[in-house]
Formats: structure tokens, sequence, C-alpha cells
């Protein structure tokens, strides 16, 4: 999110408890999953969005709005992954519960700290040379300011 915010030409901070920014995404193993991909497409893949919206229905998802709005635009973030941070996620893999091939990972163990490591190095060159992000780490939150 705050590549994006930086992208539409605004100022973000990041800010994170731990010591290093990515949390659990860092530790994913199998990839992230898209419908209707750049890849699956050049792949032969047939997959659509409405598609994973029911297999994540089926599978038990309880807001069905936001499953269609995640499902929905699946396809398009997976494919600005690949174009805006040269990401390779050109393998497919089918898991249980996906209907179509439809986990994009690359060649590494760790697919979900390659993806969050190449988010966090775009913001930190933004940060190191601009004054339109900044990261926080070890950070204590103490009060909500709405």
């Amino acid at each position: 999110a705050a590549n994006q915010v930086i992208e539409c030409g605004g100022r973000v901070i990041l800010v994170d408890k731990s010591s290093f920014c990515g949390g659990n995404s860092t530790k994913a193993t199998s990839g992230i999953n898209g419908a209707a991909t750049q890849t699956q497409k050049a792949k032969g893949v047939e997959d659509s969005v409405e598609l994973f919206t029911s297999d994540t229905l089926k599978g038990g998802a309880k807001k069905p709005e936001l499953a269609k709005v995640l499902c929905g635009n699946s396809g398009a973030d997976v494919d600005w992954l690949v174009e805006k941070f040269d990401l390779d996620l050109s393998l497919l893999a089918r898991l249980g519960g996906h209907s179509a091939p439809r986990t994009h990972r690359g060649k590494e163990r760790f697919p979900g700290m390659t993806i969050t490591y190449a988010l966090i190095q775009m913001l930190e060159k933004v940060a190191e040379k601009t004054d339109r992000a900044a990261i926080i780490t070890k950070a204590r939150a103490h009060t909500l300011l709405m």
C-alpha cells in the first residue's frame, strides 16, 4: 500500500513494531494468488475473477464483498508486482481449494520474503532520496489519533 501511495504522488510513513519490515509475509512459502494474470495467459491457464471468488467463498470466506474485491484486484496486483518490481512470479501452482493454477512464485524458496523485500527496498530508495516516504521500525503505538 505504501508503494501505491508513492506511485500516486502521495506521502507515506511506514511504521513497524519489529526491527525490520515485512512481518509474517516474509515467511510465506507458497506464493501469491492472482486470477487472470499475464503469467496465466502466457501459459494458457484459463482462470477468472469469478472462478477465484467462487473458490474463495466455497473455502469459507465470511465477508463476500471483501472476497469479491480481493479476488477482483488479484490479477492486476500480481501483474503490478511483476512489472513495477521486476519480480519473477512465473511459476504457477494449483493449491488446495483452487479450481485453476493461480498461486504465483519464482524459483526462490521463500516467495513472501522476495516480494516483501522488493516492496520495502523500493520504499527505502524513495525515503533516502526524498521527503515523500519515511520508515520507522521498533515503534510502539501509545495512542490512536483519528
